[in-house]
């Protein structure tokens, strides 16, 4: 397993608006977690912008019984960058924002291109289809980077 005492202590997932994507990835990652019982890292979620949480993300998380309605979402001037070991950027925008703002940061790097699915235009299913493709893709993703055995 990565969290070992060289793995990253601190992860936060950078998105477009921290609306769908990053608080997708922020959520799964603690659950993950607490379903390792890993309690020594954190992990947390931000935006190039901020919006509020998408009402379709919102859904999709309900569907594999995970309550995102309490996600505040916060900017890359919110999040304190210094004190995170990985930062992981979901679109392309977060990671042309994290390789300008950030050139001299000690964190590592990761850049996982998950399409954003308020792109999908449509009737509502879909669109809950996109948002289930994206949060399946992240799932996916986080299981293995991160507790793949």
């Amino acid at each position: 397993m990565i969290f070992d005492e060289s793995g990253p202590k601190s992860v936060l997932f950078v998105c477009t608006m921290n609306s769908i994507r990053s608080p997708i990835a922020e959520a799964f990652m603690k659950a993950e977690l607490n379903t390792a019982n890993i309690r020594d890292v954190f992990v947390d979620s931000a935006g190039v912008e901020t919006k509020d949480i998408d009402g379709f993300a919102i859904a999709v998380m309900n569907e594999v019984g995970i309550d995102l309605e309490r996600h505040s979402a916060k900017d890359l001037v919110e999040a304190e960058f210094d004190s995170y070991d990985l930062v992981v950027t979901l679109s392309t925008r977060a990671k042309i924002a994290i390789e300008e703002q950030f050139k001299t940061a000690s964190f590592a790097t990761e850049h996982w291109p998950v399409p954003d699915p308020s792109d999908q235009d449509g009737k509502r299913e879909l669109r809950l289809e996109a948002f289930r493709v994206a949060r399946d893709d992240i799932s996916h993703r986080i299981v293995q980077r991160f507790f793949a055995k």
